[in-house]
């Protein structure tokens, strides 16, 4: 096996041979012992480390190498989830609690055998960099092992302890720089997957990244970043990028955050930051008062911003699919409490874009309530995420000489049956919501990665596990081959390609349709972008 110790060839013949030996693989930091398997196709290997542990002088610094350990290491629980608050209402944990002790992964495979070199898919997680797990069921990686790829998910920082910036720790670093701990987490969790995916029977050359949400715009930062771009053969963005959606903040402006927060807590040093117990620093970055940390243009992962990255052409070139849905806000994102009447949206339109109001009401119009419902839905939506997903997957498009395929989705999830177990602060959902006019934002996600049995609070049926079936088979086409396309599916064409602009509505009756949204986005792209 690769990097197998000279003691691990004598007292271990088998793994030597690259054959999995009593479902233990050897990483470069030592032996891993598979869970007890729930399928017998697939091997699962949960709480990995991929880096040391960030307590103590390591917080607030980039993630180091994992050491390595004697003895087999069980991989039979996941690791804790990263330090957060509950915060939605749909997340659903099966972590060993929460802590700074978070940075771990986890690998499904179908592999038999370490020669096989399947290709991999590593999974960023959602939820706003403020809170999220590897572990949650809908990310689970055995049915898309079943489809002959390895699958991975990663815990990374978050919130202050994943994005805080501060002068002095920029001092301290030797890129002088400070923020973007989750993304550079993310990158190390890349590093040793390039380096050890290959005992578990993945391609360390046919990795493809995939997110959702915070995810997605994980996916986009990690494509353009030299840190981790060579490490990439595709990506998969899933409703968002740093192009709009939590864009990435000047390190000046971020060290000034960094400092207020400092403040706030009478803190004078990086010294005294870190000498606050997690809680105190979970619970002082709560405070609404403060800053929002998000990620940073620190000169070292971001050299600078992501639309002058892809005009120069500087990210991975790689295949790309992505999209968003078609209620990734509701009508009443826009609204707030007015009726949807024609003159009240007219209003709220006007309130938010002034002199180009007309223009807006040109493209999103609304003379009927259903009109109204439909256009304020749509610019909600595009609003918060579906630009930005369309901004990314178009820049890439132009300078990566790399096939592009969007999708559009639109299957609104079944009938609600109940809440879900972790109510955050504002309170879990008890009741059925409104009826949906769309797919909501997250909604694609146990479709895309064959979990709909994952989740028991919809009531999924036929047409449900016709769309996953659908979508899931896509994904693992694309994972495989760099194309979505396959035997029994709807054909996808390029985005841009000889037929012009395309794209896939994915639903009951996936098909692939021109694309009309791109007036919208060309129009709402100086709001958003500066042109480099």
């Amino acid at each position: 096996m690769k990097r197998a110790t000279t003691l691990s060839l004598l007292l271990c013949p088998v793994l030597a041979a690259g054959v999995f030996a009593a479902d233990q693989v050897q990483t470069a930091n030592g032996l891993v012992q598979a869970a007890a398997a729930s399928t017998p196709a697939v091997r699962m290997f949960k709480g990995i480390p991929y880096a040391e542990p960030p307590t103590g002088e390591l917080r607030w610094k980039a993630p180091q190498p994992a050491r390595s350990w004697s003895g087999v290491r069980p991989g039979d629980s996941f690791g804790p989830r990263c330090m957060q608050r509950s915060v939605f209402s749909d997340m659903v944990f099966r972590s060993n609690g929460v802590s700074e002790d978070c940075l771990y992964l986890n690998v499904w495979t179908p592999a038999r055998s370490g020669a096989e070199r399947l290709p991999v898919l590593v999974y960023f997680f959602g939820g706003g960099f403020v809170a999220g797990d590897g572990s949650e069921p809908r990310y689970d990686g055995a049915s898309m092992a079943t489809k002959g790829i390895v699958a991975v998910t990663v815990n990374y920082r978050l919130g202050v302890f994943g994005f805080l910036a501060h002068a002095e720790l920029s001092q301290e670093a030797p890129y002088k720089g400070s923020g973007n701990y989750g993304l550079l987490d993310q990158s190390a969790a890349l590093r040793w997957v390039s380096q050890n995916i290959a005992a578990f029977g993945g391609d360390p050359k046919r990795v493809t990244i995939a997110g959702e949400s915070a995810g997605s715009i994980s996916v986009s930062g990690q494509l353009v970043s030299p840190l981790s771009k060579d490490l990439i053969a595709g990506g998969i963005l899933e409703s968002g990028s740093l192009i709009g959606s939590l864009s990435p903040q000047p390190l000046s402006d971020a060290e000034r955050d960094g400092a207020t927060f400092a403040a706030s807590v009478g803190a004078s040093s990086p010294a005294a930051l870190r000498a606050m117990t997690t809680e105190q620093v979970l619970a002082a970055a709560a405070k609404p008062s403060l800053p929002r940390f998000r990620p940073v243009i620190d000169g070292y992962f971001l050299p600078k911003e992501l639309p002058a990255i892809l005009e120069a052409g500087e990210q991975a070139h790689v295949p790309l699919l992505g999209g968003s849905n078609s209620e990734e806000m509701p009508a009443r994102a826009l609204l707030r409490e007015d009726e949807p009447t024609p003159e009240n949206y007219a209003k709220a339109v006007r309130g938010l874009y002034n002199d180009k109001a007309d223009a807006v009401l040109k493209l999103y119009p609304g003379s009927t309530t259903e009109e109204v419902l439909d256009s304020a839905t749509a610019l909600a939506s595009d609003r918060f995420i579906g630009f930005s997903t369309w901004r990314y997957m178009e820049g890439h498009g132009k300078t990566a000489a790399q096939p592009v395929y969007r999708y559009y989705y639109s299957r609104p999830r079944p009938k609600f049956l109940g809440g879900y177990p972790e109510s955050p602060a504002g309170g879990a959902p008890t009741a059925p919501p409104p009826p949906p006019r769309g797919a909501a934002h997250s909604a694609e996600i146990e479709y895309a990665m064959g979990n709909l049995a994952t989740n028991p609070h919809f009531e999924w049926g036929p047409d449900d596990y016709k769309v996953s079936e659908v979508m899931q088979g896509y994904f693992a086409n694309f994972i495989k081959t760099g194309n979505p396309n396959g035997p029994g599916l709807p054909t996808w064409p390029a985005y841009a390609g000889s037929d012009g602009f395309q794209i896939m509505r994915l639903d009951v009756e996936s098909r692939a349709e021109p694309e009309k949204t791109r007036p919208r986005y060309l129009f709402l792209d100086p709001f958003y972008v500066t042109k480099p």
